[in-house]
This record gives C-alpha cells, structure tokens and sequence, in this order.
C-alpha cells in the first residue's frame, strides 16, 4: 500500500470541497470535483510538487463542475464521472449552470463510469459507488487506501444533501446512503461536498436524517 494523503481547497461562492488525493510515492494527484477557482487549485498542486493526473466527478451541479475544463487544458488530465450523470453534465439546466453559474457549461467526461468498478489511477485505487437522490448519478468513491469515501453532497456531518432539485429522490438518498456508505467501516473518514469532514461511525449514530 502506498503513502495516500488528503487534502482539500475550498472553492466558490457556495464553499465546495475540491478534494485531492495524493499518492505520495509519485507525486501524482487525482482531483474530486474542481468546481471553481481553478488557478488556486492548480497552485496548490504546483507548491507541493504534484501532478494533477485525473479529474473524477461526484455529481453534474455546476459548484462542482464549473472549473473541469479549464483543469483539463492546464493539466491535461482525464475527468471521469458515473454514466448515469451524463444527461446532467451535458445539459445546462439540469446542471444549474444556466441559474447559479451566469454561464452555459455542457460538459462531456473521457470516460464514463459504472457502479461498482474499481478504477486504479495513478497508483491508487477506488471502488465506485452509485449513491443517487441528490442528483441521478450521484457517485461516491471509497479509498481503501486512505481510509476514506469522497461522497459529494449525498452525505454531510450530521445532515444530508438536498433531494429537492431536478432528478433529486429523498428515498433514493437515504437508501443509498445506507446501501453503499453505511457498510464502510466505520472509522471511514467521510470527505463531503460542502462543510467539515465527518466519519461513517459518527454519521451512524448521530445523523438524524438516518
């Protein structure tokens, strides 16, 4: 097992977690949902010596799909997201560019992901798991390997991501939730979307949304 670490910049007027998970041994990082403020992220990259190797997606919204592009053309990283997500990323109403972003973002990912893969990037390892309600292809990825899930806005410290927008479903939410994150153990670190770092244990006991 290889030396993983975390690290998070916060970024954009709704305050999203763009989570990069390192793997040490290479310098090499992946990038979960570059949302905005793309220079910060990609300075934050360059001072600590790592190259930015793939881009991956949690869900379509535009606070965490705004800045994929332009990584993409600075980096010349790959971006991955859940194949159930496509419709959003491409279509600027659904992905709430068109009302929250003041700009048209028609996204389209080098490849399309499925539940239950495991993907290997850059040395590291991710089991990819379908958690939908928030968006239909809302995506979580669990590192074995750093002990932690990047579960986007499907679960947060004591609370849960909102079911209210276009594709949402509180049912689908709370039963992926249990189905694919609440198996995990529980020492998990849970990296959100949005708000602080929580773990699968606590969650268990405290969310009262479950």
């Amino acid at each position: 097992m290889g030396n993983v670490t975390v690290t998070s910049v916060t970024v954009g007027k709704l305050a999203t977690n763009c989570w990069l998970l390192v793997n040490e041994d290479t310098k090499e990082a992946l990038v979960f949902d570059p949302g905005e403020e793309v220079p910060r992220i990609k300075r934050k990259a360059d001072e600590q010596g790592w190259t930015i190797c793939a881009i991956l997606l949690t869900h379509g919204h535009m606070d965490h799909i705004g800045g994929v592009e332009e990584l993409k053309e600075l980096s010349g990283a790959k971006a991955y997201a859940l194949k159930e997500e496509q419709d959003f990323l491409e279509d600027a109403k659904k992905n709430l560019s068109v009302f929250i972003g003041g700009r048209a973002v028609k996204l389209t990912v080098d490849e399309l992901l499925h539940d239950g893969q495991e993907l290997t990037l850059c040395g590291i390892t991710l089991k990819v798991l379908h958690t939908p309600g928030h968006t239909p292809g809302g995506t979580s990825y669990y590192c074995e390997q750093a002990g932690c899930v990047f579960a986007g806005d499907t679960l947060f410290e004591e609370s849960v991501g909102r079911s209210d927008f276009p594709g949402g479903s509180p049912s689908a939410l709370i039963r992926g939730i249990r189905e694919k994150l609440f198996v995990l153990p529980e020492e998990t670190r849970v990296c959100p979307g949005h708000g602080a770092e929580t773990t699968i244990g606590h969650e268990k006991k405290y969310n009262p949304f479950l």
